[in-house]
């Protein structure tokens, strides 16, 4: 039976050698040299990947220049057949892939030479379902003083707070985050209507795909190793504290949005650890860097400590107070009936 053939499959993985498919997604040609760095990372791997997925954003100019350049490198390209929209560009590419795990890593960052040797070391254990790593934030101006570490989320990068050793996660982080086959088959599509829109500071579409599959697949697990690295670029642009203020007040209203899909309890259960444990301690941490060192800058992380969590608190009652009663739900493409069917054992 069919049932019977792929719990033998699954049963046996550990011993087989993955594949990995590393899809990145790209909108437009500012980051054209950041993006032929990321993929040139990838390609020179010490655990070499199946392939590379670059998938275009609704940006045909982009479109037509990358195939041009990289037609002969074995690289993918393709565009996004859905929604404009890094959800629809993150759909496509695992639509294409044929890897028995599925990478993703953004266009302007760089992969450790390793990233993929320590994913697939993750992924011995059978009851990993998706792995991901450390996002390394390289900024391309002076990191500003006054930028808590707690607060590198908001430049879609690992922060404090986050485990210094390998341990189970309710989430990853879009930039380096990885999954089982199995997932990708079953668990439907990043949903369109929270994702990353070009260059609007919104997100949140990884976290409810996580937590949808936590909730298909309580007995499974999602493991953060942080020696699986990858380097963010951070522009200028995005150190300064209108940037701030703004990615920190929409992720508010993202949290209030996935909290409709996967129910508010879900949607909360790190942040309520972070914001009663983690951010106090940063507060204390800047006010006695200010008292005890005489270093104003720790006053400013202390306040954009108090700041950030403020305007995230904001976004996210606004949404919640003003948003209509029943949840707009957009459809996310559903797995097939075969697909059901081969993979009920896992």
């Amino acid at each position: 039976m069919v049932t019977n053939e792929i719990e033998q499959r699954v049963a046996t993985t550990s011993d087989e050698k993955l594949t990995f498919s590393v899809v990145m997604c790209a909108y437009t040609e500012s980051r054209w040299d950041d993006m032929l760095a990321a993929v040139e990372s990838v390609k020179t791997q010490t655990y070499p990947p199946f392939e590379i997925i670059l998938v275009i954003d609704h940006n045909p100019t982009l479109l037509e220049r990358t195939r041009a350049h990289l037609s002969n490198t074995g690289v993918i390209v393709i565009e996004n057949a859905g929604q404009r929209g890094l959800s629809s560009a993150r759909n496509s590419g695992i639509a294409v892939a044929q890897g028995s795990i599925i990478a993703f890593m953004d266009e302007d960052a760089l992969a450790a030479p390793d990233w993929l040797a320590q994913l697939n070391r993750v992924y011995r254990d059978q009851d990993v379902m998706g792995a991901g790593g450390a996002i390394r934030p390289n900024w391309l101006s002076e990191r500003p003083k006054w930028f808590p570490e707690e607060f590198d989320w908001v430049v879609g990068c690992t922060y404090r707070g986050m485990p210094e050793a390998e341990a189970p996660v309710r989430n990853l982080i879009g930039c380096n985050m990885s999954f089982r086959r199995y997932v990708t088959d079953l668990n439907g599509s990043f949903r369109d209507g929270i994702g990353r829109i070009g260059t609007l500071p919104v997100g949140c579409e990884e976290t409810e795909y996580c937590i949808r599959a936590n909730q298909k697949w309580p007995h499974k697990k999602m493991i953060f190793n942080p020696q699986a690295q990858v380097f963010h670029n951070v522009p200028a642009a995005r150190a300064n504290w209108r940037y701030f203020v703004s990615r920190c007040y929409a992720e508010g209203i993202s949290k209030a949005v996935i909290g409709r899909f996967v129910g508010t309890s879900s949607s909360l259960s790190s942040e309520k650890t972070y914001v009663l444990k983690i951010l106090p301690k940063a507060i204390l941490r800047g006010l006695a860097s200010t008292v005890f060192r005489f270093d104003l800058n720790g006053l400013g992380r202390a306040v954009a400590v108090v700041a950030g969590l403020g305007f995230t608190g904001v976004g996210y009652l606004k949404t919640r107070i003003f948003s209509s009663a029943e949840a707009p739900r957009q459809p996310i493409n559903q797995p097939s009936r075969q697909q059901r069917e081969e993979h009920e054992t896992v």
